[in-house]
């Protein structure tokens, strides 16, 4: 019973279609649909804050503001990725940025293949900081406002990768390790994907969301959230398996431990800046 119930778990994601339907070469995947059930957790946990809390923004502010943030997100992690991870290929293939099409080979359907966490992540605060500047909302308790949400929300991205079979982890002989079917090597591997949904998702919602009401200065959560999501990334790159095109920087670190120090010491400095402004100036003063 026991090597059954294994043997099922390790061949899980080869039973798992990444896709809702498809219509010849076009699909639409499970990915996709977990952005718009992640945007839908972060608005219903934030009307939530908005009912049972002593914040005055309205509601319809709330919602025009959820279309500046798809639009940063989008941008960023489209734009990030390819910065960040893929460079050297889209210079030399610039309309694959933009477009949903590979010309390699003839043309075909691929979506937008390749999006960046710490490039979405620039995008949002990108898109809020200017939304705030438009409609005159102090910039810093705002994000306060909605920071303690995002993790729960930011699960389902993960397990949109899980299903996908993507951005499995390194080798393992570990009884909890899975077959991924684009693993052409055949090896058990580490579920990345899982450890990052409950670690940098569930565990850090957890936390933020029981001290959602106990902020000290206005900046307080994003800054736990830079240090708390680059710690729990930067741990659980160890085992994630490292991008075939990029490997290893130095021969010991990726590209997404470099990305998660720069978040971890951006959320260092901007705890003790914020809390040094909230000494000489009132909260929420952007």
């Amino acid at each position: 019973m026991t090597d059954q119930i294994i043997h099922t778990w390790q061949h899980l994601p080869e039973h798992i279609k990444p896709y809702i339907f498809e219509i010849g070469s076009f699909q639409l995947r499970y990915y996709g649909l977990m952005y718009i059930v992640a945007f839908t957790i972060v608005y219903i946990l934030s009307m939530h804050r908005l009912k049972n809390e002593p914040y005055e923004y309205e509601r319809e502010a709330i919602e025009n503001y959820f279309v500046w943030a798809i639009l940063g997100l989008m941008l960023g992690a489209r734009f990030g990725y390819v910065l960040f991870y893929n460079l050297n290929y889209y210079i030399s293939n610039p309309l694959e940025i933009i477009l949903p099409f590979s010309f390699s080979g003839g043309i075909h359907f691929t979506g937008l293949s390749g999006m960046s966490y710490h490039g979405g992540l620039i995008g949002v605060i990108t898109g809020t900081a200017l939304f705030c500047r438009k409609y005159k909302i102090k910039f810093w308790e705002f994000v306060d406002f909605l920071v303690p949400s995002i993790p729960l929300g930011y699960t389902f991205g993960r397990i949109g990768n899980f299903i996908n079979g993507e951005l499995y982890g390194r080798a393992t002989t570990k009884v909890w390790g899975m077959y991924f079917p684009h693993d052409m090597t055949n090896q058990l591997r580490h579920p990345s994907q899982l450890y990052e949904a409950f670690f940098e998702g569930i565990f850090l919602f957890i936390i933020l969301w029981n001290i959602r009401k106990k902020r000290p200065f206005d900046g307080f959560y994003l800054s736990l959230y830079l240090i708390g999501y680059g710690l729990a990334r930067l741990l659980i790159e160890l085992v994630r398996e490292p991008d075939s095109h990029l490997g290893l920087y130095f021969n010991f670190i990726t590209m997404g431990q470099m990305l998660c120090l720069c978040m971890i010491l951006s959320g260092i400095a901007l705890f003790f800046f914020r809390k040094q402004k909230s000494g000489t100036q009132s909260p929420g003063v952007l």
